[in-house]
């Protein structure tokens, strides 16, 4: 006991000289409206005195320990098994061993039943070692068995004199604290360390304040508060502690006192970094305020922060959902044009929305850019252009595309087969659907209600209602409860085979059954109605709905504007449009396309650029069909130069000519002599597998021959051969799929 009452050397006298300028420094430095006391000294640390013969023992272990250190401690210490005391013999081994850090852990961790005081004596050497990540697995492993937090505060505390003297310690108690979610516990040991004259690191303040953000109801007021109490006692508050009050801010979509907050941190003496700046415009993205999300990654560029992948990521991501995919890409490109690598989950966001529009070579050419970028295309990626395909109707493709997944050793989940379930299900094939549905079963994977619901889609597609029932059936058997979802398929699927009737029925018993018809149910026997051009029935539906309090959807009033245009009641379709401006309801593209289509094909093309003149003026953003109907309106109408115009437009946006729509654009430039430009589209044209119809193939043919190109002619007799007798009714079938699209 002696050695031990010498042990303290003139360098330790040094340290806690140190520690105790650095207690005063803090102690001068706090608020002096809070008048604080002056602080508490640490106790001294004065163990429990041994006998003579258990000093011994101490002695002889610690001595094996260091003698043997290459040894593992069990073997090092079995004839002491028996013998050794903790309660006694641990702080004894320690005090002879501390100064070798790996042996003390190996020790401790071989000592069965270690005391409190032994633990903290521990967590002090980890610290004092520099081993904090050591110390803060012991303290979690501690406080997770839920005892005494006050017991194990009072004896660190007790132990810190001469242990530690580093209040690093008291950081790490706190973090765990706060980690395993004990925010009050926390905040005492924050307020009992002031006792000591110790504050606790700004850094580990932070992350008090992101989880009493994220785990408390009034979270924002929370942190605000703690803020301003925090830093009257001492703490230096940072950047990313503003960060912080600006992400619980934007949360709450407060973000105009989230800007507040921005603006004046630079007063505070904290300069904005990108994590700031990219906070504020995710927030402004998610309330719909674009404009401001640009403005500010302007206002970045001229403080000489260098946007991030986040930055431009919430933007491409709005975007994408506004359907302004094309706007998105641009983002996009500025984004790589500085250098910055997109991941996959921006790629992910484009090619979605690139899908979703029916863009699928854009969607394609991000893929393969992907690619060249070595991202690896994951389920997500690959299951996201299946459904586009699938949503179009290309199955052959959808199939090739399943089948690449698994070949690169994919596994498609219950998301992809049931998206190529539902496009076989759609495309009258149902006998596929069924096949990809036992594969599933066998591979393990649990069809789910969608699943079912595509099937029974299908089914009644093809006007096998019957056996719709009997897979419902099957399907609740299983567990799986019908709801509102597959109701509503299922009269879908009645309402496309022709079956209103039976559709109508199904929505009474939907009723029966305790599920009411909603907004959906009702437009979709309303397309129905306005398709079998029984308008009157059409309002009818509408006056029950609004009757029921259920409130009409832009896809209602295209329905309704869809049925006016299509029986060529075309002032009763403008005044649609005329009404629902003044309600306030905001027209979509399939909206403006409606009408559009129907006065192209009244040949009133002054009329169709009007509306799409008064489209744009809305912000409402021009799609593949917009441009479409628009070319082929002009070309028909010889007006080459605005047909010339859209196409450039259309190009520029990343959308594609359907094949009447290139054969019309053809047509016109030939009519008007431009015969390099017609050439050019229809070598385009023929590069993308579209077919031309029989008159633009006699139009090259007249022109190959008599420019003695024998050999071209010849080949375009075989195709015109190959394709035109297949495909002779191509005109008719496409504009169906426009207006299914529609």
């Amino acid at each position: 006991m002696i050695r031990y009452a010498l042990f303290t050397s003139s360098n330790r006298l040094l340290a806690f000289k140190s520690q105790l300028i650095i207690v005063r420094y803090l102690n001068q430095n706090l608020s002096s409206s809070l008048n604080p006391k002056p602080t508490r000294p640490f106790p001294d640390y004065s163990p429990k005195k041994l006998t003579i013969r258990d000093s011994d023992l101490v002695h002889r272990i610690a001595t094996s320990i260091k003698q043997r250190r290459y040894e593992s401690i069990p073997r090092v210490l079995i004839p002491f098994q028996s013998i050794f005391n903790p309660s006694i013999h641990l702080i004894g081994v320690l005090i002879e061993i501390r100064h070798d850090f790996s042996r003390v852990c190996d020790f401790f961790d071989w000592v069965k039943e270690p005391t409190l005081e032994g633990l903290c004596i521990v967590v002090h050497i980890c610290v004092s070692s520099r081993h904090p990540k050591n110390a803060h697995q012991l303290v979690l492993e501690y406080l997770r068995k839920c005892r005494s937090l006050r017991s194990f505060v009072e004896q660190l505390v007790y132990t810190y004199k001469e242990w530690g003297l580093n209040p690093l310690v008291f950081d790490i108690v706190f973090q765990v604290l706060v980690e395993i979610g004990v925010l009050d516990e926390a905040r005492k040991l924050f307020h009992k360390m002031l006792n000591y004259g110790v504050v606790i690191s700004v850094d580990s303040c932070n992350f008090y304040l992101s989880r009493l953000a994220a785990n408390t109801s009034d979270g924002v007021t929370m942190v605000i508060n703690t803020i301003s109490e925090f830093k009257e006692l001492g703490v230096c508050w940072n950047t990313r502690s503003h960060n912080i009050v600006i992400h619980s801010l934007c949360t709450l979509k407060k973000v105009k006192e989230a800007e507040n907050v921005l603006s004046e941190m630079e007063l505070k003496g904290c300069s904005p970094d990108v994590v700031s700046y990219s906070t504020l415009i995710e927030g402004y993205c998610r309330v719909g305020e674009l404009q401001r999300a640009l403005e500010l990654i302007e206002q970045m560029g001229l403080k000489g922060i260098k946007p991030n992948l986040f930055t431009y990521s919430s933007i491409i991501l709005h975007l994408c959902k506004q359907n302004k995919v094309v706007d998105a890409e641009r983002v996009f490109r500025e984004m790589m044009s500085h250098d910055i690598i997109p991941d996959k989950i921006v790629y992910t966001n484009l090619i979605d929305g690139f899908c979703k529009l029916g863009n699928l070579s854009a969607a394609y050419r991000l893929f393969s850019e992907m690619q060249k970028q070595r991202l690896v295309p994951d389920v997500v990626i690959y299951t996201t252009l299946v459904c586009g395909l699938c949503r179009c109707g290309k199955m052959v493709e959808a199939d090739k595309l399943l089948h690449q997944m698994l070949s690169e050793g994919l596994k498609p989940d219950e998301v992809t087969y049931t998206a190529l379930i539902d496009g076989y299900g759609k495309a009258d094939e149902t006998k596929k659907a069924f096949s990809l549905h036992n594969r599933m079963l066998q591979i393990g994977l649990t069809p789910n209600i969608v699943t079912y619901t595509a099937l029974a889609d299908g089914l009644c597609k093809k006007g096998e209602v019957e056996t719709a029932n009997e897979l419902l059936h099957e399907m609740c058997g299983k567990g799986l409860e019908l709801n509102i979802c597959t109701y509503n398929s299922l009269i879908n699927g009645l309402c496309k085979a022709g079956n209103i009737e039976q559709a109508v029925k199904l929505m009474e018993d939907m009723e029966l059954a305790g599920l009411h018809s909603d907004t959906i149910t009702y437009t979709t026997v309303m397309d129905a109605y306005c398709k079998s051009r029984e308008m009157a029935r059409a309002h009818e539906l509408l006056r029950e709905m609004l009757d029921k309090g259920l409130q009409p959807t832009i896809v209602t009033y295209n329905v309704l504007m869809n049925g006016f245009c299509t029986l060529g009641m075309l002032e009763d379709g403008k005044r649609l449009l005329s009404w629902m401006l003044d309600k306030g309801v905001m027209p979509n593209t399939t909206t403006y396309n409606s009408l559009m289509k129907q006065l192209s094909s009244e040949h009133n093309m002054k009329a169709t650029t009007e509306i799409y003149r008064g489209m744009c003026s809305q912000g409402v953003m021009p799609d593949s069909n917009t441009y479409n109907i628009l070319i082929k309106g002009h070309s028909k109408a010889r007006n080459m130069k605005e047909a010339c115009y859209f196409h450039s437009e259309m190009v520029e946006k990343g959308f594609n000519l359907r094949a009447t729509s290139y054969s019309a654009f053809i047509k016109g430039l030939f009519k008007k002599k431009k015969f390099i430009e017609a050439r050019k589209l229809f070598e385009e044209m023929r590069q993308e597998d579209l077919v031309a119809d029989k008159d633009v193939y006699d139009l090259f043919l007249d022109l190959n021959y008599k420019e003695g190109n024998m050999e071209v002619t010849l080949e375009l007799c075989d195709e015109v051969i190959e394709k035109c007798l297949v495909v002779e009714n191509l005109e008719t079938h496409d504009e169906k799929n426009i207006a299914s699209n529609i």
